[in-house]
């Protein structure tokens, strides 16, 4: 079987010189399921090649069309308000189509390959990050924009070393490689690093026992390890953050726990101060900002982790907006990776009466369905698993909901979808008897994603396009052709 990547590689110069991708496919060999010919995606129709100084690479993680929508719809009925990301889409304000995120080896596609695709322009094996399944390390584009001149950041809510950031700048052939990833991040000096993943850094929980974090301050950078110190920054300098030892804390349980709030900034923030740093630099800098943990209350089916961590992506949004607004120096990227779980608001009740009520209990919620059971377990009684399920939802469950989570606590309850027996999707199927809220899985999708653009370079995107066509057009709208040859 061919792969993807050198068909990419060798028809990437005539690409970039006649937008021709009909040679390309649109998946490998064939994996990219039936649709054939020509990607929408045509770089000789970009009117401003080299006209973009700055790049802001959105990324929510996991991210299925009915995050997209129950997000919006939540704003809408709570806040009166659409989405930053819909309502770009009513005012006609981006380009907007659809993209195939396949992998080299699958129609559905890890974090790890997605990231690598925008990153290097090469499709990459799953668990792989910019590099081949023989070895060969790609070319990323933050090497490629730091090498141009511009300053570079990335800032997410996992851990800094997970799979989304280091696809836009490392290279690793498997991406539980988190040590190594750190160590290679000291290696490559971006300007901006700030997210979780403090454990990957110290050498308590590092497996050489180096203490990284020393090493950075010993390269100048600013190390910030709490809200505080990434607000007493003054943007100058490089900056490394990890706020937590692993990922952040969802943003539902940020809320309602006093220590998160003292200790983790949230990702509005984190994005707006890496602006403030990169926006220094006159020749412009690339940005990827990525909201995580979209992803983990997909793979939980957890609709309040997955709902709030979806809305402060979208306030994400409306920072990088005001950022742009009035500039035509520009270039914003909206997008996520792949589906996850495939969430959706169902009917409920006659003529489906019912449906706005019970989802509108989400308006009510607490903590996440993470937080419930955290701290349950086969010894957990059925009164302990009602109280502390309500003091999350603000509702009770009843007995006989209550003794099915505490049987699959135990490990003896069986669905006839094996996957369906965890507590998580026992705690999500009964939740849906109360918010009308059910998902397909508890995994990634091969799903079509939505992407979305504005700026110079944009202009380029059609109606349906390839995930490597995002290196290529970064490269050209940015005008850092010859770097990324090297």
């Amino acid at each position: 079987m061919a792969d993807a990547s050198s068909d990419h590689t060798s028809s990437r110069r005539d690409f970039l010189k006649t937008g021709a991708l009909s040679a390309l496919g649109l998946g490998t060999a064939g994996l990219a399921g039936p649709a054939q010919g020509r990607s929408a995606t045509t770089l000789d129709a970009i009117d401003a090649a080299g006209k973009a100084k700055n790049i802001i690479f959105l990324v929510t993680d996991g991210m299925s069309a009915g995050t997209l929508t129950m997000a919006d719809l939540h704003l809408r009925r709570h806040e009166d308000r659409a989405s930053n990301w819909i309502r770009l889409y009513e005012e006609g304000r981006v380009q907007r189509g659809l993209m195939d995120m396949a992998s080299a080896n699958s129609i559905v596609t890890g974090s790890a390959a997605a990231a690598s695709a925008w990153g290097s322009g090469h499709r990459v094996y799953n668990e792989a990050v910019n590099m081949s399944e023989d070895g060969d390390e790609y070319r990323t584009i933050l090497q490629i924009m730091r090498d141009a001149g511009k300053s570079t950041g990335l800032v997410t809510t996992t851990r800094i070393t997970h799979a989304t950031p280091a696809g836009f700048g490392i290279n690793m052939p498997e991406r539980w490689s988190e040590d190594k990833i750190a160590a290679q991040y000291l290696e490559r000096e971006y300007d901006v690093l700030l997210g979780g993943g403090r454990r990957h850094f110290v050498p308590n929980t590092r497996t050489d026992n180096s203490n990284l974090l020393d090493d950075f301050r010993q390269k100048g950078y600013t190390v910030a390890e709490s809200k505080t110190d990434l607000q007493e920054w003054n943007h100058k300098g490089r900056i490394l953050g990890t706020f937590n030892d692993t990922h952040l804390p969802y943003l539902l349980d940020y809320r309602h726990t006093p220590a998160h709030q003292e200790q983790v900034p949230r990702l509005p923030a984190m994005t707006e101060a890496a602006l403030q740093r990169l926006d220094r630099n006159r020749d412009g800098f690339l940005l990827q900002v990525e909201g995580g943990r979209v992803d983990h209350g997909a793979h939980n089916a957890d609709t309040g982790a997955l709902v709030y961590d979806q809305i402060e992506f979208d306030d994400t949004i409306g920072t990088v907006l005001d950022f742009a607004q009035d500039r035509d120096d520009t270039l914003v990227i909206i997008t996520t990776d792949h589906g996850n779980a495939n969430p959706g608001v169902n009917a409920a009740g006659d003529r489906y009466s019912d449906s706005n009520a019970m989802f509108d209990r989400i308006a009510d919620f607490q903590y996440t369905n993470d937080w419930i059971l955290s701290k349950l377990d086969e010894s957990s009684t059925y009164r302990e698993i009602q109280n502390r399920v309500e003091t999350a939802w603000q509702f009770p469950i009843t007995r006989d909901e209550a003794e099915i989570l505490q049987e699959s606590l135990r490990g003896h309850y069986e669905a006839a979808y094996r996957k369906e027996s965890e507590p998580d999707t026992v705690l999500a199927a009964i939740q849906a008897n109360y918010t009308s809220v059910n998902w397909l899985g508890t995994d990634h999708t091969s799903d079509y994603v939505e992407l979305a653009a504005l700026g110079p370079g944009s202009e380029a995107l059609g109606g349906f396009t390839r995930n490597t066509d995002l290196f290529d057009l970064m490269v050209e709208s940015a005008g850092v052709q010859e770097y990324a040859k090297q």
